[in-house]
């Protein structure tokens, strides 16, 4: 995601021709959830964009097509897993790990499945699991199955922390609209590989939300320590200041690991204009 309307004029400059906002966006964070990846597998040509308008070390998580997670549920996708790839090979190592983000029906019964389906997919690629259904979390049998699949493949456990958003009750349209979406389940802040990814989401407060990422504050500082190389996701309901909250963030846990390279320079927004 890098083309919302509301940061047209705020983050990326208004007008901005569609196939320069991705950089404009790269000026800002240094990676990206591939959200649309799961609606439709783009053209070759579209993702030859996306790796001419960033840097190598431009790190892309990208979606699996909602045909292979969700419709036919891990089984019988080697034609649209094989299109996908395809697809995206012109990012090269910028395709920092393939999203499985799985739906709530998915449950411990059913990872035999994703074990089998793990162990096909190629070993260029690296990959990041997301369960959603609560078992996962609450059942230590289940929670220790999972880990030993996701562990034996190379491949991490995704943790989507809604628990900040959930504390109280929604206060606007926004927030009333993820309230039905989002999940809820218990935090998970246990990382199986050398590459965790983490996604937050936080409140239409930004008081809130900062006071509600510092647990990961502290553990992606931590991991940074151990010599692992985390990517953090920062979401509110509306993503209105997601990039301003994002640096706000890696500002947060550079003060505690100075190592940490800096973000960039955003390109100046001049102001908006009528043609």
């Amino acid at each position: 995601m890098w083309s919302l309307k509301s940061w047209q004029g705020r983050f990326v400059a208004h007008p901005l021709p569609a196939g320069e906002r991705l950089r404009a966006y790269a000026g800002w964070c240094t990676a990206v959830e591939g959200n649309t990846t799961f609606y439709a597998t783009p053209a070759r040509d579209t993702v030859v964009s996306w790796a001419e308008q960033t840097e190598p070390g431009f790190r892309f998580v990208l979606k699996l097509p909602k045909v292979v997670t969700h419709e036919r549920r891990l089984a019988d996708v080697d034609d649209p897993l094989r299109i996908f790839l395809d697809a995206i090979e012109p990012l090269g190592p910028r395709a920092h790990a393939l999203w499985i983000q799985l739906p709530g029906s998915f449950t411990p019964a059913d990872v035999p499945v994703l074990d089998r389906f793990l162990r096909r997919l190629p070993t260029a690629h690296r990959y990041a699991v997301e369960v959603r259904h609560p078992e996962f979390f609450t059942d230590e049998r289940a929670t220790a199955g999972l880990e030993r699949v996701l562990a034996d493949a190379g491949a991490e456990w995704v943790p989507f922390d809604t628990t900040a958003f959930f504390r109280h009750p929604p206060t606007s349209d926004a927030e009333r609209d993820a309230w039905t979406k989002k999940p809820r389940m218990p935090r998970r802040s246990r990382a199986l590989t050398d590459r965790p990814i983490v996604r937050y989401l936080g409140r239409d407060a930004t008081a809130e939300t900062v006071e509600g990422w510092q647990h990961w504050v502290e553990v992606t500082a931590g991991w940074l320590r151990e010599g692992r190389s985390p990517t953090v996701f920062v979401h509110t309901p509306d993503n209105a200041d997601a990039p301003l909250l994002a640096r706000r963030f890696h500002a947060e846990v550079r003060a505690r690991v100075p190592r940490l390279e800096a973000l960039p320079v955003p390109a100046p927004i001049g102001p908006l204009t009528l043609f």
